[in-house]
């Protein structure tokens, strides 16, 4: 077939979500936003007046990470951040190992915003303070039944008091800013320059725990699935508007909590106690209200985001299948939700509510799920780079000193904090000696098979990884999804390939409304169960005759003609497919057909002549 006589490939739409930028900003601002409650006091107990400049450190980092976050939301588009990225650009191993890391994120976030939420309701109710420690334990479990009800928070309804609690934190500082004017302010500013010398030990540790005003960024990355498309405008908005607020309210806010108040106030409450000091109490109780109701949403979000990375870590085979058991009742995850429900009770029970001890066990996760998303990331924009003009060379080395920025700030905290790296270490050395002893008896029963997820947008890109072995991909063999076929396809398929290298294609089910939770991994390989049962036995036929086999899986939301965009980005010397599959294939420059008839299946063998067929246009997303 000459190149005039192939048709255009069609604009392949790739659906979205339905949160727009706004309420995009609203969820991450729920959990980034949050951290400006607490962070000035733990930070005070360590560096006093001088936080606020730790704190500016960090935001340049900061900046660059949202980039990056920005940019993992529209390249993974079913979720998952660090668990998805990481498995996919490294290995399925990274992928556990990076969903170790925010699991411990999750718990203390979980912990800290309930605790640090309820001491902030004290201040308008000081009564409940001898009750801190019982009232946010009850607070996290109740959490957890409402969740086990099935009742969640709503996008639209964290917009609202994450809209509340800004405005909050903006009357602060505006309020602040009236209260010194412009000599007071310029004061306030060179009041960090008090304190110990600073010398490079007390720089770096600074540097490293700052990071902590800026937890929380992991979520934009989860929210990827309910993202409005195209994914990534609707990502670099949200983002441009979660950088314009925290650039507002994590300095300002850090700095005149840290440099106004005296000696006496209570650390715990800085940015209520900030309000009262230059607006009067009633700015102090708006203040304590709407951050106390906000941290409890950020718990609630904590709690949600770690049940769904156990139910993904549990269908890729590395924890016990029973976390991603529903109750017939209200078709809730119950034991995933007591998994995420449990340790922080425990954790603040061991703390005995200081929230000093819980910031300083914080480091660990968060600064580990950064850095590997980084090292992941800067990994796929390398491979898939073929040409290097200046504009891409700045572009990936800002992305490298980014991912050495994190690196460093986490290589810091492992040394100057001691119980973070013993807590979070702990706790992903037992996660990973489960993990790993989980896949190894899921294993031993079955093989595991990880594919590559076929995106029409980045067709090339998806399956590039196949270009490092040469011969792997000489036979495509498309799996039917009726047994007794895909049996007759895969036995001739890996004699086909005997010797050389194999691609395995299945193309999944469709299942019409299908309804994802906010912060759920999305991703339809982890749900079919059949195309997993399918890849399954192609690796067990296949593995001792066909030395390199790759598999790719289409997900059934997409047309049957995405089958032929793997065929043209492979262009595979012999395609193995049944009669009836036939036709997802695009018109081919085939040389010859052999038909095999294996019990009552017709199993085609089509030959693709040496030079692949030129093609028109691209798909792309809509």
């Amino acid at each position: 077939m000459t190149q005039d006589q192939l048709p255009t490939r069609r604009r392949i739409k790739v659906r979205g979500g339905n949160l727009g930028a706004f309420l995009c900003w609203a969820v991450v601002f729920a959990d980034i936003g949050t951290s400006i409650y607490y962070v000035p006091g733990i930070l005070y107990g360590h560096f006093g007046q001088r936080s606020a400049l730790f704190v500016l450190m960090t935001l340049f980092v900061f900046v660059l990470l949202c980039l990056k976050y920005a940019e993992v939301t529209w390249r993974y588009p079913e979720g998952g951040g660090v668990v998805n990225v990481s498995s996919q650009a490294l290995h399925p191993f990274a992928g556990l190992l990076g969903g170790l890391f925010i699991l411990v994120d999750y718990y203390l976030t979980a912990a800290i915003s309930a605790l640090s939420g309820m001491l902030y309701l004290a201040i308008v109710l000081p009564s409940v303070v001898p009750l801190v420690m019982t009232i946010t334990v009850l607070a996290l479990v109740g959490l957890g039944v409402l969740n086990v009800l099935g009742i969640k928070e709503s996008a639209r309804t964290t917009a609202i008091f994450a809209t509340l609690a800004a405005a909050g934190q903006l009357a602060v500082v505006v309020a602040t800013a009236i209260y010194l004017g412009p000599s007071g302010i310029v004061e306030s500013f060179l009041a960090v320059m008090h304190g110990p010398p600073l010398n490079l030990p007390l720089v770096i540790t600074g540097y490293g725990a700052a990071f902590l005003a800026f937890s929380g960024l992991e979520s934009i990355a989860q929210l990827a699935p309910a993202m409005r498309a195209p994914r990534r405008k609707t990502a670099y908005r949200a983002m441009g508007a979660v950088v314009l607020t925290m650039a507002i309210s994590a300095p300002l806010l850090t700095l005149w909590s840290t440099t106004l108040l005296s000696g006496n106030a209570d650390p715990n409450q800085f940015v209520s106690l900030l309000g009262a000091h230059v607006a009067g109490q009633l700015l102090a109780d708006y203040v304590a209200v709407s951050g106390s109701v906000l941290l409890v949403f950020a718990s609630n979000t904590a709690i949600i985001g770690a049940y769904h990375v156990f139910i993904a870590l549990a269908r890729m085979g590395f924890l016990p299948r029973v976390l991603e058991r529903r109750n017939r009742l209200r078709l809730t995850p119950q034991w995933a939700i007591l998994a995420a429900v449990t340790l922080p009770v425990v954790i603040v029970i061991a703390s005995g509510g200081n929230l000093n001890a819980l910031g300083d066990l914080y480091a660990f996760g968060l600064l580990g799920t950064f850095a590997l998303t980084c090292i992941s990331l800067d990994l796929v924009r390398w491979r898939e780079y073929r040409s290097w003009t200046p504009g891409r060379l700045i572009f990936f080395a800002v992305g490298v000193v980014t991912t050495v920025l994190v690196a460093a700030a986490w290589l810091i905290n492992l040394v100057a904090k001691p119980d973070a790296t013993k807590f979070g270490g702990g706790l992903t050395v037992v996660g990973l000696i489960i993990g790993l002893a989980t896949y190894r008896y899921y294993r031993s029963r079955r093989p595991a098979v990880f594919p590559l997820p076929f995106r029409p947008q980045r067709a090339a890109e998806s399956i590039a990884a196949f270009g490092e072995r040469r011969g792997v991909t000489e036979v495509l063999v498309i799996l039917p999804h009726e047994q007794l076929a895909a049996e007759a396809v895969i036995a001739d398929g890996a004699r086909a390939a005997e010797g050389r290298g194999a691609v395995f294609l299945y193309r999944g089910d469709r299942y019409p409304n299908q309804h994802h939770e906010l912060l759920e991994v999305s991703d339809p390989w982890l749900r079919d169960y059949s195309a997993r049962d399918a890849f399954a036995r192609a690796e067990m036929l296949a593995r001792k005759t066909v030395p390199h086999r790759r598999f790719v899986y289409i997900p059934g939301s997409l047309p049957r003609e995405m089958v032929g965009e793997v065929w043209r980005t492979i262009h595979p010397k012999e395609t193995v497919v049944t009669l009836e599959d036939k036709d997802m294939l695009p018109p081919t420059a085939v040389g010859r057909v052999r038909h095999h008839h294996i019990d009552g299946h017709t199993v085609l063998h089509m030959y693709t002549l040496k030079m692949a067929p030129a093609v028109q246009g691209t798909a792309v997303a809509g």
